[in-house]
C-alpha cells in the first residue's frame, strides 16, 4: 500500500475504530506477513548505515521505542519492516492488566497520541522465556533488542527497587541493552523516581544485578520525562556520568497539552495520560541538546519524540543524538515508514551530510 493509501485510509476509516483494538489488529496483521516481507526485502533492513555504540552493532539508527511490542510477540516481523532495533516493554516485575480501556487515543490534527495504558503486559517471566526461545530459533533480518523494565503498579514504592531487580534478573540474559523506565505518567509515583537521590540506587541495584546474571556486560540506559526541568534534566546528565551509565533515552511522553491543534472537547474526551508525538517534538529536541553538551561524549543518547521525517531524524542527528525512536509516526504513516526514513538518512550518509 503506497504512503498516500496509508494516509487516506487512516484518517477516512481507521480513526473510526478504537485505537487499541486497531493496533492489535494490526500488529496481528504484521506478525502474520512477517515471513513475506523478509522474502521482499532479502532479510535487509533500511540500510542506513551501520551505527556503533555501547560496544553494539545497530543495522541503521531508526528503532522502534517501547510500548509498541510490549510483550516481546513480534521482534522480527518489525525489524522486517526496517527497523535497526526494537525495544520490547515495558516489562514488569509481575503481570499486569493495566488502566481499564479504553485507554489509547489519537489526535489526528496533532499527528499525536494519548495512551494511559498502565504497563500492561504479560510480566518478567513469560516475556523471559519468550525471549529466550526466540534466541534459539533465530531466523529474521539483524536487529537489536533492547528491553524497557518499570515497576509492578501493586508494589509499594519502599519495596521499586526489588521490582526492578526481579525484571532485571529475568531479562538482562536476553537483551543487547536494558532501559529503566522511571518516566511514564501512568504509574503512580513512578516518576518521583527521576529525581537524582532516588534514582541513583535504583540503577546502582540494577547495574548489579545485570552483572550477576550475564557473562558479557549489559549496556544501562534511563528513559527520561520531557517534563523535568532544565535543571533536573542536567542532574539526571551528572548522575549519568558519576555512575558510569551507558546512555539516556530521551524523551518518554509528556503531561502537557499546551499548543496543540485539535478541538478542546477531542483533547477533554482522550482526558489524561502521555501525549506523544509531534506536538513533543520541540522539547525532545530541547532536551536532547541539554543532555549532548553535558555528557560525555561516549555515553549514548537515544532521541524519542516527535520523530515524523526524515528531515526531523536528520536534525536530531545533527544535534548530537546516536540513534533514534519512533512510534507514533509509524501509526500514523504506515508500514512503509521506517526503510522510508532510514532509506533516507541512507543518502544523507552517502552524501556526508549526516556524520
Amino acid at each position: 500500500m503506497s504512503v498516500g493509501a496509508y494516509r487516506w485510509l487512516f484518517d477516512h476509516a481507521l480513526v473510526r475504530v478504537d485505537a487499541e483494538t486497531a493496533h492489535r489488529a494490526g500488529f496481528a496483521a504484521l506478525r502474520a506477513a512477517a515471513p513475506a516481507t523478509r522474502l521482499r526485502r532479502g532479510g535487509k533492513v533500511g540500510g542506513a548505515g551501520e551505527v556503533q555504540t555501547m560496544g553494539l552493532a545497530f543495522p541503521g539508527p531508526l528503532g522502534l521505542a517501547a510500548g509498541f511490542d510490549k510483550n516481546a510477540e513480534g521482534i522480527d516481523a518489525l525489524a522486517a519492516l526496517g527497523f535497526s532495533f526494537v525495544e520490547v516493554g515495558t516489562v514488569t516485575g509481575e503481570p499486569q492488566p493495566g488502566n481499564p480501556r479504553p485507554r489509547l487515543f489519537r489526535l489526528p490534527a496533532d499527528r499525536a497520541i494519548v495512551n494511559r495504558m498502565g504497563f500492561n503486559n504479560h510480566g518478567a517471566e513469560v516475556v523471559a522465556r519468550r525471549l529466550e526461545a526466540r534466541r534459539r530459533r533465530r531466523t529474521g533480518p539483524p536487529v537489536v533488542v533492547g528491553v524497557n523494565i518499570g515497576k509492578t503498579k501493586a508494589v509499594p514504592e519502599d519495596r521499586a527497587v526489588a521490582d526492578y531487580e526481579k525484571s532485571t534478573g529475568l531479562l538482562a540474559p536476553y537483551a543487547d541493552y536494558l532501559v529503566v523506565n522511571v518516566s511514564s505518567p501512568n504509574t503512580p509515583g513512578l516518576r518521583d523516581l527521576q529525581a537524582v537521590e532516588r534514582l541513583g540506587p535504583l540503577l546502582a541495584a540494577v547495574r548489579r544485578r545485570a552483572d550477576a546474571v550475564t557473562e558479557a556486560r549489559v549496556p544501562l540506559l534511563v528513559k527520561i520525562a520531557p517534563d523535568l526541568s532544565d535543571d533536573d534534566v542536567l542532574a539526571v546528565a551528572d548522575l549519568a556520568g558519576a555512575i558510569g551509565l551507558d546512555g539516556v533515552v530521551a524523551t518518554n511522553t509528556t503531561v502537557a497539552r499546551t499548543g496543540l491543534r485539535s478541538r478542546p472537547e477531542e483533547v477533554e474526551r482522550a482526558g489524561a495520560g502521555g501525549l506523544s508525538g509531534a506536538p513533543l517534538r520541540r522539547r525532545s529536541l530541547d532536551v536532547l541538546r541539554l543532555l549532548r553538551g553535558r555528557l560525555d561524549p561516549a555515553t549514548t543518547v537515544i532521541s524519542v519524540g516527535g520523530i515524523s521525517t526524515a528531515e526531523d531524524a536528520r536534525e536530531r542527528l545533527e544535534a548530537g543524538a546516536d540513534l533514534l525512536q519512533g512510534y507514533t509516526a509509524f501509526i500514523y504513516e504506515g508500514a512503509l515508514w521506517p526503510s522510508r526514513v532510514q532509506r533516507e538518512l541512507a543518502g544523507d550518509r552517502r552524501a556526508g551530510t549526516v556524520r
